[in-house]
């Protein structure tokens, strides 16, 4: 960790303290995960959680970036040997890569132009002359650049030399570039019309809201641009940056004519003209669209990101019998019974719906019967893709019929297929068929979505906004980020864990987890925590870092079944032996109403340990085997349809929040298009993102604003009708 880049970010991080940064870049250094940075090395960082931990990680290393380019620039005009302090200190100075690249600019080595032409001509002390604005004819002086060999033959070709050079010469100028830059920005408008062939393009008029657009740059809503450059990459739209050019005008000739008069003022004026709008002009539109478009992404991939998290961490269904129900047409609806593990138990196929014949639709309703009271199933997992809709009314008949009570779920299936076709579900399941997997899968979302969904490419499971759209590496990155915290977050069973799991926990590759599993089947359920260190390939550091977020269930020591990490255990002994607890009665709630009442503040003094950790182990000590998934909403249970034809202005429904975007969210009520709460509607006042008053998995109460049957369109309301 270089001092000079530290003291860089400490200024950039002024929220954050100095032993706070560096705490944190040298944990990070040392090979520590986030995951594990955060939970367990609190008194170093002071409780920064992830977020904080990655925003310090990412300065650390943008700055680092910025740094090494300031490094290479200096060094290149050094070598040319035109580096002036007043330069040197100018670059050192720079907050962004921008400044940078518009002061090295001028040394840049450039592919041979009009302008490198001329110069090689000996035209350049000519356009020096012309730039001191002198008075009088310059016919005679602008004559002594003719040179016939060099291809400059007239008068006019001299001036078209100098025009050159000047152009050029202006279009490298820093300050002239950040004026313009900084003047574009704040006055520029992004203007979208519709191309010649656009609406043929554009049967369903998507994009009809960008035929005739105009936003101001700086008021430009993230979706509003996403959608513009899909619309534009569709062939669709034609895109610009617009600005009033007048200021620009007034502001070149300002700085580069000021009072000056005679004859080589329209020159100077034409050459400037000429810089900004062949050079300048495209160039800056070039990096406000590029601008845009990474502001576009940034969001799109925080709210994917976000939506994601709340998405893997819904309330999993435990201890109950679920039915995966794969809905079809022709080929036919696939089942599965899954027991309250998880374990696959039988499978079925059936054909409730046309175009099979009258006999087997009725049969199918038998068979359906017969499944469910064989396998004594509780819930009925229905994925909502093709024939979803057709399923949940033959579902919902069927469940009248038995006495007992059995519910069903609607479950977002996006994705089921495509892991079910993967080499990990068929390495699973091999002798069974993609849509008998995808059944498996569907009922498991529902029973543990954590556990399921992360076997899934994040990018396919349909809660995020143009994700096809934005840089992929940054999308990437982000979701990774996501789905290990959200697995760190809740840990995992050691003995009943998957390999694709696995990987995700702090300090573990892919390679571990494999291993992890493999040395499981082959040795039998782990009994402690210590067992891991016999695993091949999981060294000290992945132990370490891995341990804590690892759970053994039943296991010889019920400290294994909690989120206190093995380096701690000693503290935990000695503070129940301070508190006359047994261990043995961890979980009782005698011992809870114990631990609930200790002066945590008071014990780190007398035990001589930190607060936090302190605090953590009596928290962890109240609940082993917790799961913060609990506390989250349950699935909204259904044993009866809703059609859209049911609803009407003003009725009161709840739903699932399936989808949460810039401008709203979309809620499931049951039938079988999503309700859309406009970001208006989702309280009284001002919502300044969607995400500050819902998020994916929650379970809202709202009200039918208005139903367009003809475009399956439903417009929902949060706020409390009179």
């Amino acid at each position: 960790m270089e001092e000079r880049i530290l003291n860089i970010v400490e200024k950039k991080l002024s929220t954050f303290r100095s032993n706070q940064i560096k705490a944190t870049l040298n944990l990070l250094e040392d090979g520590n995960t986030v995951p594990f940075i955060a939970r367990y090395r609190k008194e170093r960082t002071h409780s920064l959680d992830e977020v904080q931990i990655r925003e310090i990680q990412s300065v650390y290393h943008q700055t680092e970036t910025l740094e090494k380019r300031k490094d290479d620039v200096l060094k290149n005009i050094e070598e040319q040997q035109k580096l002036t302090p007043e330069l040197a200190q100018k670059i050192k100075d720079a907050e962004v890569l921008q400044t940078v690249e518009d002061l090295y600019l001028p040394f840049k080595q450039k592919r041979r132009t009009k302008a490198t032409i001329a110069k090689e001509a000996g035209l350049e002390p000519l356009a020096a002359w012309v730039l001191s604005f002198p008075q009088g004819d310059l016919k005679l002086k602008l004559e002594s650049g003719i040179n016939v060999d060099k291809d400059v033959n007239t008068i006019d070709d001299v001036l078209a030399g100098v025009h050159e050079i000047l152009a050029e010469a202006f279009s490298d100028q820093a300050d002239i570039r950040e004026w313009i830059r900084s003047y574009t920005k704040k006055n520029g408008f992004l203007k979208t019309d519709i191309k010649s062939k656009g609406k043929e393009l554009d049967e369903n008029e998507v994009y009809a809201i960008y035929y005739d657009f105009n936003e101001k740059v700086t008021k430009i809503a993230s979706h509003q641009i996403l959608a513009i450059n899909r619309g534009e990459k569709e062939k669709i739209l034609r895109v610009k940056v617009d600005v009033d050019e007048a200021g620009i005008e007034r502001y070149l000739r300002f700085r580069l004519i000021g009072k000056h008069t005679g004859n080589a003022v329209e020159i100077v004026q034409n050459a400037y003209d000429d810089a900004y709008k062949r050079f300048i002009g495209p160039a800056i539109e070039r990096e406000i669209r590029s601008e845009l478009t990474e502001m576009g992404d940034a969001q799109a991939i925080s709210v994917f990101g976000e939506n994601l998290y709340h998405l893997l961490m819904q309330a999993p269904l435990k201890g109950k019998i679920v039915l995966g129900f794969d809905p079809a047409y022709r080929t036919g609806c696939k089942l599965a019974v899954i027991d309250a593990n998880g374990k696959f138990l039988d499978k079925l196929v059936i054909y409730p719906h046309k175009p099979a014949p009258k006999e087997k639709r009725a049969q199918a309703k038998q068979q359906l019967k017969n499944f469910i009271e064989k396998y004594q199933v509780e819930m009925i997992a229905i994925g909502n893709g093709t024939a979803s809709r057709e399923s949940e009314e033959f579902v919902a008949d069927l469940l009248k019929e038995i006495k007992r009570p059995v519910y069903y779920v609607i479950v977002n299936e996006a994705g089921a297929s495509v892991y079910s076709a993967s080499p990990e579900a068929r390495a699973a399941f091999p002798e069974l068929h993609v849509e008998e997997r995808s059944a498996i899968s569907i009922g498991r979302r529902l029973q543990d979505p954590l556990a399921e969904l992360i076997k899934i490419d994040p990018q396919a499971v349909g809660v995020g906004q143009y994700q096809h759209d934005v840089a992929q590496k940054d999308l990437r990155e982000q979701l990774d980020n996501v789905i290990e915290t959200a697995v760190n977050q809740v840990g995992v069973n050691l003995n009943t864990a998957s390999a694709e799991l696995l990987t995700h926990i702090s300090g573990l590759t892919k390679t571990t987890a494999k291993n992890i599993v493999n040395f499981r089947e082959e040795n039998g359920s782990y009994g402690s925590r210590k067992e891991l260190k016999k695993v091949p390939r999981l060294g000290p550091k992945a132990f370490e870092q891995s341990i804590g977020f690892l759970r053994i269930v039943d296991g010889n020591d019920v400290l294994d079944n909690t989120g206190i990490h093995p380096e701690s255990y000693g503290i935990a002994k000695i503070l129940l032996k301070e508190l006359k607890i047994d261990l043995s009665t961890i979980g009782q709630s005698a011992t809870d109403q114990i631990l609930k009442n200790v002066n945590i503040e008071q014990l780190s003094h007398k035990l001589e340990v930190g607060f936090e950790t302190l605090k953590d182990i009596v928290e962890e000590l109240q609940k082993p085997g917790r799961d913060l998934r609990d506390e989250m909403p349950a699935p909204l249970l259904r044993s009866d349809v809703l059609t859209m034809e049911d609803l009407k202005p003003g009725m009161k429904l709840q739903g699932t929040v399936r989808n949460v975007i810039d401008f709203g969210a979309f809620v499931d009520i049951g039938v079988k298009q999503d309700g859309l709460v406009h970001i208006s509607k989702l309280k009284k006042g001002f919502v300044k993102k969607p995400s500050d008053v819902v998020s994916v998995g929650d379970i809202v109460t709202v009200w039918v604003d208005s139903v367009d049957s003809n475009r399956h369109r439903i417009q929902l309301t949060m706020i409390p009708q009179d």
